[in-house]
């Protein structure tokens, strides 16, 4: 009452949250993506050239896709901590059908390949050790690996007519503290696929350093000229993990299906602790298990959609960009983007703000771990039309400008 009286309430101290140091990213709206949201806001026509979701992107799914979720044995609780034996036996035949052997015993299912980084990591490292991902490449890997306590290093991909693993660098950027190789093959975004004799490099390199290798194969599908060859079957005396998912293979991001399979020495110990791992999770779900036998072999149809629809825009980006000797675009072997060298006058954020000015959306080269400057990266699963309206505004912009050399920029 005293307290009360004079104007003062005694409440105790005030607590101040403490978080953890691996969330500590700066969350604030980028320059890129606020411009972004404000030309949407104002309902400006926008070509995006950087669409990824296939659902997103006007192909044609079948309409009893969702009928498999209706399985009436997704109403018993069956909790295996590696997936459903037929959905592993589903997994196996997809390997089979591209020649390489797997058993359901080295599959562990995961609702994405995100999770199945994430199961990796923790099977491979303690927190402070690294891992050494291919650069250019995809950035999902610096938050998951913070989310891990383990280390990225960045270790060179290298273009001298068509994309290479810069073996040198890579050897360089290994460490004591190296736990495993990050591959994606095809690389995402410069479609860069191993080469059987680069396999046997990173094999020799692993078995040096005694390194385990970590092989993404979501876009494994979609090679321009030929399938490219799984890394499932094995490389000799290294323990090989690889990756993949209904996400890009059957063209369905939304219903979180993925795999690991484990192939090389001491398989069956890393099986066995990342069925602790999966165990402790349980997070794949039953009816996703029971329908993607039926989706994994439907997968085809919307293959050949996906295929047709980035062989058309690859023709249509070549054929407009002869317009402009300033831009070329680098080789690609596979996967659905396109990597664009461009005149290096300027930060390529600011070209791509004055190309989204203009109504079309890129990504900049450094998102993919590029330089500031010279790069850009255009999606190739953009409708046709959309598609070429946008490569005929950022070639218009090119022609005007040569990226910002012209009219006092």
């Amino acid at each position: 009452m005293r307290h009360m009286r004079q104007g003062r309430v005694s409440i105790g101290r005030v607590g101040v949250m403490r978080f953890s140091r691996r969330t500590n990213w700066n969350t604030e709206e980028s320059v890129l993506a606020r411009a972004h949201r404000v030309r949407v806001d104002a309902g400006l026509p926008i070509a995006d050239l950087t669409a990824s979701n296939p659902t997103r992107c006007g192909f044609t799914y079948s309409g009893n896709l969702l009928d498999e979720l209706a399985d009436a044995r997704a109403l018993v609780y069956d909790p295996q901590p590696r997936g459903s034996l037929q959905a592993r036996e589903a997994i196996c035949k997809y390997y089979a059908d591209r020649g390489s052997l797997v058993r359901p015993e080295q599959a562990v299912l995961t609702t994405s390949t995100s999770e199945a980084y994430s199961f990796l990591f923790r099977l491979l490292c303690d927190p402070g050790t690294e891992i050494l991902v291919a650069q250019p490449g995809y950035p999902l890997f610096d938050f998951l690996a913070a989310l891990d306590d383990v280390g990225l290093t960045a270790a060179p991909l290298v273009y001298d007519h068509g994309w290479q693993i810069d073996f040198e660098g890579f050897r360089r950027a290994i460490t004591p503290a190296t736990r495993a190789i990050v591959l994606v093959h095809p690389n995402n975004p410069t479609g860069h696929f191993t080469k059987p004799s680069e396999a046997e490099e990173l094999a020799r390199l692993c078995r040096e350093f005694d390194l385990s290798l970590i092989v993404d194969e979501v876009f494994l599908d979609y090679g321009f000229e030929e399938q490219g060859r799984s890394f499932a079957a094995g490389l000799d005396g290294v323990p090989l993990f690889v990756v993949s998912g209904l996400s890009k293979i059957a063209g369905l991001p939304q219903m979180k299906a993925a795999w690991i399979v484990a192939t090389g020495p001491e398989r069956m110990q890393a099986l066995d602790r990342l069925e602790v791992i999966a165990d402790t999770f349980l997070s794949m779900n039953a009816p996703v298990q029971c329908a993607l036998p039926k989706w994994l072999e439907g997968r085809a149809a919307i293959q050949g959609q996906i295929r047709e629809r980035v062989e058309i825009n690859l023709v249509e980006l070549d054929r407009q960009l002869r317009k402009v000797p300033e831009v070329s675009r680098l080789e690609v072997e596979g996967g659905w983007y396109a990597v664009l060298r461009i005149p290096a006058l300027q930060p390529d954020e600011q070209t791509v703000l004055a190309l989204l000015e203009l109504g079309v959306w890129v990504h900049p080269g450094y998102f993919f771990g590029m330089a500031d400057s010279g790069w850009l990266v255009v999606g190739l699963l953009t409708e046709t039309k959309e598609f070429g309206t946008g490569v005929t505004l950022l070639v218009d912009y090119f022609r005007t400008h040569q990226g910002g050399n012209k009219k006092g920029l």
